[in-house]
């Protein structure tokens, strides 16, 4: 290299390291982020929208697109649900122009989505929330319909959610996508009939929730009925949706 004189040796340097800057800029603003990462988010069975509001609105503050939408749980069965909840939300981030895609579900919405999966691609599927998925079937749902009274009252997907081989969550087999898994251990009335055996929320055993492929589990203090309004779970969904595991102090959890 021919020699150079220290003041064009220091602009030369000047405009290295300038030009290492705006590279390294151009490389974060093309590097998704939040803001290019559109969320579904599908409540439980006998809920609406509503019941996910609060997750909708710590996302939205975290930066992500949030489509929050009802399907209606109590009047079709497991597989037209998929179709009309995934699909919705689908085009509800297709309207939003965001081509990368989480969800994040509460009971039955996890259902759906594996269930969709089996039979659909999603462009752009990211990562996979899921709170209290009852994702080895459900006793509690094998109880409710166990009674003849109950029946006429019964949505159609609970004789589809139970703990036999048959039922849909043990029909739908390993997940193959990246999927953070949050239990609750909560029972707020133990004292009722039909509740599932071992820890639980008092509608889905820990247990329960399990299924293989999945990237992270975590078991929090929480209840079924209201674990989509408590902060840490809301705390622990941004997490695992922006670096693929849950915020925890013991080791990672290692899927099955």
């Amino acid at each position: 290299m021919p020699y150079l004189p220290k003041s064009r040796r220091t602009a030369t340097g000047l405009v290295l390291l300038l030009s290492l800057a705006l590279a390294s800029a151009c490389t974060r603003a093309q590097s998704p982020g939040p803001a290019a990462t559109c969320v579904v988010l599908l409540h439980g069975l006998w809920r609406t929208s509503l019941s996910m509001k609060a997750l909708q609105w710590r996302l939205e503050d975290a930066g992500y697109g949030v489509v929050n939408i009802t399907y209606p749980s109590l009047t079709h069965p497991v597989q037209e649900l998929s179709a009309i909840a995934v699909d919705d939300g689908l085009a509800g981030c297709a309207a939003l122009h965001l081509d990368r895609v989480d969800f994040v579900t509460h009971s039955l919405g996890g259902i759906l989505v594996r269930q969709y999966l089996a039979q659909h691609d999603i462009p752009g599927l990211r990562r996979v929330v899921m709170l209290g998925p009852p994702n080895r079937g459900s006793q509690l749902a094998d109880y409710a319909e166990s009674l003849a009274v109950l029946q006429p009252f019964l949505p159609r997907a609970v004789a589809q959610l139970g703990v036999s081989a048959d039922s849909v969550p043990r029909q739908l087999g390993r997940v193959s996508f990246e999927l953070g898994v949050i239990a609750g251990t909560l029972n707020s009335l133990p004292f009722l009939p039909g509740q599932p055996e071992g820890l639980g929320d008092g509608t889905v055993a820990v247990s329960e929730t399990l299924v293989p492929g999945m990237s992270d589990f975590l078991e929090l203090p929480v209840s079924h009925t209201f674990m989509m309004w408590d902060d840490d779970v809301a705390e622990q969904v941004v997490f695992f949706l922006e670096h693929g595991v849950f915020k925890r102090q013991s080791p990672p959890f290692y899927a099955p």
